[in-house]
């Protein structure tokens, strides 16, 4: 286990990761990377949003911007399922996100009233776009490394955007979002669709992502390793079962920690 300083990713496990098991892993062949708060650092841009639009209403600004988040939060994953399942467009999802959320501060919003609010906060958060830190280099050591792909629940367009303007073009060869792929993560075969865009076998791949049950579940389903990408310093779910051996990781930086802890072979040198 690698002891982290003040400028090293922290890495941790469930478990003592013992030689046997660094030995036993393989030089992959591929990276697969979650985008939003993996590459792309959807919190800020929604935590500047909803600050903006939190601010320029009395009915949400009389209470508590966290709790004023975490309702924002439940309604937007709610409908968020709705959209990935194509039931919903994802304007009309914001719509109706806002419209629950006046709701919720007893107020019934015209509808002009609802489209300016959600107007504020999409141009707010399109604002705020930016990658996770060390995201760029990252990908840029990997690309002489190894094939790079991206698995995404989302709309493509939108993800197409982020990626463009997080410059990451040119060091991704597979972007696989769920709507145009037909399958959401977990599902193993959203996995299997990036694999076979990049001439990869299950085995010789690596999966980093920040949700556990989408990414690390997910990613196992398929075949593929793990590696959790944990901000935020969230227990490890599982510690005492199948999830026990996945790695850990708290930052993308710096770039050669982060590739050893990738590659085994780099890891044991």
């Amino acid at each position: 286990m690698m002891t982290a300083g003040a400028d090293t990713p922290s890495v941790y496990h469930a478990r003592p990761l013992y030689n046997e098991r660094v030995q036993a892993l393989r030089t992959p062949a591929a990276v697969l990377f979650d985008l939003d708060d993996t590459l792309f650092d959807h919190a800020h841009a929604a935590r500047a949003a909803l600050t903006r639009v939190h601010a320029m209403h009395d009915c949400f600004a009389s209470g508590p911007f966290d709790a004023f988040e975490e309702a924002h939060v439940r309604c937007l994953e709610a409908l968020h399922q709705r959209v990935l399942a194509g039931a919903m467009g994802i304007d009309e999802a914001r719509l109706r996100r806002f419209r629950q959320l006046f709701a919720n501060a007893g107020v019934d919003a015209s509808d002009d009233h609802v489209a300016y609010t959600a107007s504020t906060y999409r141009a707010a958060y399109l604002e705020a776009r930016r990658p996770i830190e060390g995201a760029r280099d990252l990908l840029a050591a990997l690309k002489p490394r190894v094939r790079i792909g991206v698995v995404s629940n989302n709309i493509l367009e939108e993800q197409r955007a982020k990626v463009r303007l997080c410059g990451f073009d040119p060091y991704i060869d597979a972007l696989v979002v769920s709507e145009e792929a037909g399958f959401t993560k977990p599902d193993p075969r959203i996995f299997e669709v990036a694999l076979g865009r990049l001439g990869c076998e299950a085995r010789d791949a690596v999966m980093i992502g920040d949700s556990w049950a989408a990414d690390v579940e997910g990613a196992r389903a398929a075949g593929v390793r793990a590696i959790w990408f944990n901000r935020t310093g969230r227990p490890v779910p599982d510690a005492d079962g199948a999830g026990a051996d996945v790695d850990v990781i708290d930052r993308l930086t710096p770039v050669d920690d982060v590739l050893r802890i990738l590659d085994p072979a780099l890891r044991c040198a």
